[in-house]
């Protein structure tokens, strides 16, 4: 996708004036914008149409913006990108975003041409038409029910530690940096500085130790690497 391609955006928001702005915003760069006022109109017109990407308020009347991300990665067949749109700007509240499915996170107040930015990032995401499921030797990851599997035992995955196991899979077999997961992980947010010591240790207990085969290794200087089994 090039970055002048039009988009088809769905706005979920219930605050008339920031919609207004928004789609008048977008309409001016040559972008086309659906909008729901409540959260089950918003499902079920993401369920319904094909969208590049959904903006989605976390706040939201007759259902909550989480609750639609959730039904929305449960549901849908393709995986489209969701921005939570929020002025909750806590780390749990966005760590609650991402557990139930978003792929970005914007607080309010915010600008509109970041706004439009992130929207063609997401876009442009390879993992968009990724399928639902990925696999790497013996491991399975359903994408859309944030669950995964070895030798078809499911493993007791924390939100982040599905997460942090889902970005080394993608990436297999290239190796992330340390610096790399922390950002993906927790963005702007300074993280204690043992924080990802400590989920790549939940993650091995879970993954790794109960099979004969270790899937995640270290790469020294580098950072931390996903390899097949098979």
């Amino acid at each position: 996708m090039s970055a002048v391609q039009r988009l088809n955006v769905l706005l979920v928001e219930d605050h008339p004036g920031l919609a207004d702005n928004i789609v008048d915003y977008m309409a001016l760069h040559g972008h086309q914008v659906d909008c729901a006022g409540d959260g089950r109109l918003g499902l079920a017109m993401a369920l319904q149409a094909h969208y590049d990407v959904v903006l989605l308020d976390l706040n939201l009347p007759r259902l909550d913006g989480l609750r639609v991300c959730r039904a929305l990665r449960e549901s849908a067949e393709r995986r489209v990108p969701v921005l939570m749109l929020t002025a909750r700007d806590r780390l749990a509240d966005k760590l609650d975003g991402f557990a139930e499915g978003a792929d970005d996170y914007l607080t309010k107040p915010f600008e509109l041409a970041e706004l439009l930015a992130r929207c063609r990032a997401l876009a442009q995401r390879p993992r968009v038409h990724q399928p639902r499921l990925l696999a790497l030797g013996s491991l399975r990851i359903d994408r859309q029910r944030h669950e995964a599997w070895r030798d078809d035992v499911r493993l007791a995955l924390s939100p982040l530690g599905y997460r942090l196991l889902l970005m080394l899979a993608e990436a297999a077999p290239a190796a992330l940096s340390k610096a790399e997961l922390c950002r993906r992980l927790w963005g702007d947010e300074e993280p204690a500085s043992d924080a990802l010591r400590s989920h790549v240790y939940q993650l091995r207990q879970v993954l790794d130790r109960p099979f004969p085969t270790p899937m995640l290794h270290t790469v020294p200087g580098v950072g931390l690497r996903l390899e097949s089994d098979a």
